[in-house]
This record gives C-alpha cells, structure tokens and sequence, in this order.
C-alpha cells in the first residue's frame, strides 16, 4: 500500500546526525539499546499533520508500506539552523544563585529552555540556547510498518500526541479520551473532528 498525505501510520525508524552517526532518536530495540533508552516501541502519526520533523513527515507520502527508506535531511527542515543571536553571555553569579557550577558541555534546563554551557571565563559564561541539534544535518532511516485503518487506533495516535498517554473509548460517532484530569482541548476537539469527524467528550480518570 502506498501512504498519502492524512494517512495515520505506524513507522519504524532511527535519527542519526550525518556528521558522526550518533542516533538521537529511535523506536527499534537493538538501536535504543545503543544509547540507553528502553521501552520503545513503532510510532504511530498523520502524515501530513505535523506531528514529525518537517523534512521527515514530507517524504512519507508515496511511500510503500513494508519497504525500508533512508533519507537525509538538511537542517531547515530538520530542527533549524543555528542562531546566533541565541548564544549569550551570561553573569556567572546566575549560575552560583541556583547552585549550579558551570562547565563547558554542560547541559542545563534553564527556565524550560535547554541550554549548553559553551565556555566560562571572567566571571562570565557563554551559554548557548540553540536546538541541540539545531544546524545538523539529520539522517532518517525508516519503514512504513503499515497504514492504520481502525479509526479507533487512529484516535489513540492522535490522543497521544497531544497528551503523552491516553485511554479512549468510542461509541458510534462519538469518543470520550480519559485523562489522569479532566480538561478541554480545544485544538485537540477540532483535530480530531477533521480527520476523524468524532465528537469528543473529556473525562478524568476513575480514582481507585
């Protein structure tokens, strides 16, 4: 089968950054296990809808389900190029106020923003808040395991995405997603009225 754009898909696949083949990300076993990650398992997205890196999610169409594709993607539409504006001197007094010594390598969540510690000199620390892999250029290597056609699977995907983890249940045109809180999703309503024409009712999970 071939994938088309708006087809929900499960996918295998390893990122690695062309310049030194370090993989960065992966749903295989035998990979996941080269850089300490357990638990993973295929993928399972709309093409089409944003929901990989740009570069990637644009060359799933015309796919065949079943076959093994590598493609190599600039950084434009991988995770960006390198800013300049975005490596900062920052007071190393900062850095002593959180309790934090910096080195070069250094890696640090500042304020939600991962940030590299480049250098530390004078009282002063050049730090850097570009993408990790901001400016690489990024190497995918994949296969399209099959094109999901159960509309509740396709659900799932979707609930995934936006939540991290979600229970679903679907009665005829409507689905109700449980979440450890009850919310309202707006984003997630309408989505998911597009491209499965659900309704959908939120529900907190059941305390036991």
């Amino acid at each position: 089968m071939i994938v088309r754009k708006k087809d929900f898909v499960e996918l295998d696949f390893t990122g690695k950054v062309k310049e030194t083949g370090q993989i960065f990300d992966t749903t295989i076993k035998e990979d996941a296990k080269k850089i300490g990650a357990e638990n993973v398992h295929p993928l399972k997205i709309c093409v089409g809808e944003g929901m990989l890196v740009k570069g990637f999610d644009e060359v799933l169409e015309g796919k065949e389900a079943g076959k093994k594709y590598s493609v190599e993607i600039e950084p434009k539409k991988a995770f960006g190029s390198r800013d300049p504006k975005l490596i900062k001197i920052v007071p190393v007094s900062v850095f002593h106020e959180k309790e934090v010594n910096p080195y070069p390598g250094l890696v640090l969540n500042i304020d939600g923003i991962l940030a590299r510690i480049f250098s530390v000199s004078g009282g002063r620390v050049t730090t850097d808040f570009n993408l990790p892999l901001a400016g690489k250029t990024i190497i995918y290597e994949f296969e399209v395991k099959k094109i999901i056609e159960e509309k509740k699977e396709k659900l799932e995907a979707l609930a995934d995405f936006f939540f991290g983890k979600a229970e679903v249940n679907v009665e005829g045109a409507k689905a109700t997603v449980i979440l450890e809180k009850k919310i309202e999703n707006k984003a997630f309503k309408d989505k998911v009225k597009e491209l499965l024409d659900f309704e959908i009712e939120f529900r907190a999970k059941d305390k036991k």
